[in-house]
């Protein structure tokens, strides 16, 4: 049984789910900031653990991902648990939202969100995880950081990826969107940058 953290109004016309990244669980800094971004917006969000970032919480062990048929079976039995992909924009964090894509035509997902996209593990650009997205059909936002070392503007524009993919970046942003001090910019403006961009998609679905 997945077990949900909720945000937002339960009525909101737009429910996004969320998945976590490889390291770090579904309450993170990072998600809750952007969960509770988008709940402000009127958006409904959820959020969920893979089983082994849930068993983390309860025992305190900390192992490595499952491996993918099993995180890809979580990603499945989430949207099933909360109505069928039609009515549901999913994604989530760096692995949260690449398992996401591999999953969102199969389930008909309604939209597709990509908080910090894994296009290739950070200094190896030649290991790509790009296939599927240059057939993905289910409309897609990936958000992105200009810094981030899992996949930079100069890369992404190299990449064959599906009409359905729009890349919005986040200036000087990392992995996280964290900027650096000598650009001016902070945490929470990135964070509500990709809050807005975020929003402004899920509004045109």
């Amino acid at each position: 049984m997945i077990d949900f953290r909720f945000d937002g109004p339960p009525g909101a016309a737009v429910q996004i789910v969320l998945a976590h990244g490889a390291g770090a669980p579904m309450d993170d800094p990072f998600l809750e900031a952007i969960a509770g971004g988008l709940a402000a917006r009127g958006l409904r969000v959820a959020r969920f653990e893979f089983p082994y970032m849930a068993a983390r919480r309860a025992t305190g062990a900390r192992r490595g991902p499952d491996r993918a048929p099993v995180l890809l079976a979580t990603w499945r039995a989430a949207v099933a648990a909360l109505g069928g992909g039609g009515a549901l924009v999913i994604g989530g964090k760096s692995m949260g939202g690449r398992i996401a894509s591999m999953i969102a035509d199969l389930v008909g997902a309604r939209g597709l969100v990509c908080l910090g996209y894994p296009f290739h593990p950070p200094r190896k650009p030649e290991q790509l995880r790009t296939a599927h997205l240059a057939t993905l059909r289910t409309p897609t936002l990936i958000v992105q950081g200009t810094r981030d070392p899992f996949g930079t503007p100069d890369e992404v524009a190299g990449y064959a990826l599906s009409r359905a993919i729009r890349v919005a970046w986040i200036e000087d942003g990392d992995h996280s969107f964290v900027p650096r001090k000598a650009s001016g910019r902070t945490r929470a403006q990135n964070v509500q940058a990709a809050v807005d961009a975020v929003a402004a998609f899920t509004a045109a679905l």
